[in-house]
């Protein structure tokens, strides 16, 4: 090492390593998922996810499924992604009748093994979720909600992020119910929608917190 290498740390370059999809799967996947998922299921219940403007009245409201349009710009492998669309509502509009509707989908889509998406407006996705973890206690499969703050196909929408991120999700939890929104996994339990942020939080139902207060 000559004079004016003193003092300077040696470079060490780093080992590169990759790893097999199916390593990947058996070193930190769920138990119960470690074999390849190759068939999940979406069911559609509208919220802002779902919602388009309307012209006549200048509003956005839910009209129409548009999900399978955006499931077809996404690579999604030898994974089959089936679609079940069962209401389009805005989620504060949602009925005790239309909690029970999605849960008898989901008793008979259990049948299947396969786990399960449900896209559903933020306001009352917990209460569902909360819903379905009460009626469902030995989940064999997860079960992932989400939703969006600003609808599928307008600018700055974080719909397309976050219906991507709950299909990677499903196949790699452990059973349970749970909330993904926003680079965020949160059991049905622990998750608060923050309405001055925009997000949703971690909330710890023994300790309650205050908006904006996550607890990782």
């Amino acid at each position: 090492m000559d004079s004016g290498s003193k003092g300077k740390r040696p470079y060490f370059r780093p080992q590169l390593r990759t790893m097999t999809p199916e390593a990947f799967m058996e070193k930190f996947a769920a138990p119960s998922n470690k074999g390849a998922v190759r068939h999940l299921y979406v069911l559609t219940t509208g919220g802002t996810m779902e919602k388009v403007y309307s012209e006549q009245t200048g509003s956005v409201a839910n009209v129409g499924s548009k999900i399978d349009r955006y499931l077809r710009l996404l690579r999604l492998g030898d994974c089959g992604v089936n679609v079940v669309p069962l209401m389009n509502k805005d989620s504060l509009e949602m009925t005790d009748a239309d909690r029970v509707l999605i849960l008898s989908m989901v008793r008979g889509l259990l049948k299947e093994d396969a786990p399960m998406v449900i896209t559903h407006g933020t306001d009352t996705m917990v209460q569902t979720g909360l819903y379905l973890q009460r009626a469902l206690p030995e989940l064999g499969v997860p079960i992932v909600l989400t939703g969006a703050m600003t609808p599928l196909g307008f600018e700055g929408s974080d719909g397309l992020q976050n219906l991507t991120e709950s299909l990677l999700a499903v196949q790699l939890l452990h059973p349970g119910v749970y909330v993904v929104m926003h680079n965020r996994v949160y059991p049905a339990q622990n998750a608060r929608k923050a309405h001055p942020l925009g997000r949703f939080v971690w909330s710890d139902p023994a300790s309650p917190t205050i908006d904006g207060q996550e607890h990782l």
